[in-house]
């Protein structure tokens, strides 16, 4: 099926933060593509409550990131949902500690793979489709990539690696294609119960060093995202911490 409007792949954009960024650039009137992996019914879920608002204006489309295969076989199957592609935001991501004795070659790769390697051979992989737009690519960092979180090497290594990415291919893709990140500090904390789940005394002590004193909402993200995409023609190569100020007290509390 051929759209004529923009469309965007949103990767990880069943739940959180990824779907509040799926609502906010459909209600801008974009076709949305809702990557998911392991979030079938939220994606299911997602994609009609967006198909209530405006007919054929959201799919779902699942894929392993780390199978290097199920990427390469996107492109195919975008152009066969939309014709096209304008935008990709890399938001997918694994997030949870390796404590220095305990980290594995496991936890080495699931960290590295969903928050560098994925990301990369997505926009190669679909560097040509957005070329042919004059696309963008917004990816989803930390504050974190410039600053360690104790007790998280691997995860800020590869949010590291992710921010030196988006530099890099801001210069290597252009003219054509705008490259650029969104630095969350404090927004959503991780689930409770789970192995990424935050303390709350750590939670109390992270927002107490916030300068503006609370945490932040996925809408404060996917605004950004928004505004990286839709209103900033000349931005590229560029990394916008959405933090309430907390990138500048790191490591002063």
């Amino acid at each position: 099926m051929l759209n004529k409007t923009k469309v965007v792949l949103v990767t990880g954009g069943a739940q959180r933060v990824g779907a509040a960024i799926v609502r906010h650039l459909h209600a801008q009137g974009w076709t949305v593509l809702v990557h998911y992996r392991h979030s079938s019914q939220a994606a299911t879920a997602l994609v009609a409550e967006l198909h209530n608002i405006r007919s054929m204006s959201a799919f779902s489309i699942y894929a392993n990131l780390d199978n290097i295969e199920e990427i390469n076989a996107l492109p195919k199957r975008i152009l066969e949902l939309t014709g096209g592609l304008d935008a990709l935001v890399n938001n997918a991501s694994t997030f949870y500690p390796t404590r220095i004795g305990r980290a594995s070659l496991d936890d080495w790769n699931n960290l590295i793979s969903s928050n560098a390697r994925a990301p990369f051979f997505l926009s190669q992989t679909l560097n040509p489709l957005l070329q042919e737009a004059h696309g963008t690519i917004v990816n989803i960092v930390d504050i974190h990539a410039q600053r360690p979180f104790k007790q998280h090497t691997i995860y800020c290594m590869a949010k590291a690696a992710l921010q030196m990415m988006t530099y890099s291919l801001a210069k290597e893709l252009a003219p054509k294609v705008r490259v650029n990140g969104v630095a969350p500090g404090a927004v959503l904390w991780p689930q409770a119960q789970t192995a990424s789940a935050i303390a709350n005394d750590t939670q109390q002590q992270i927002l107490a060093s916030v300068p503006l004193q609370r945490s932040g909402c996925p809408e404060d993200i996917a605004r950004t995202v928004n505004f990286l995409i839709n209103d900033a023609p000349y931005i590229t190569g560029q990394i916008i911490a959405v933090d309430g100020g907390r990138s500048h007290t790191l490591g002063l509390e």
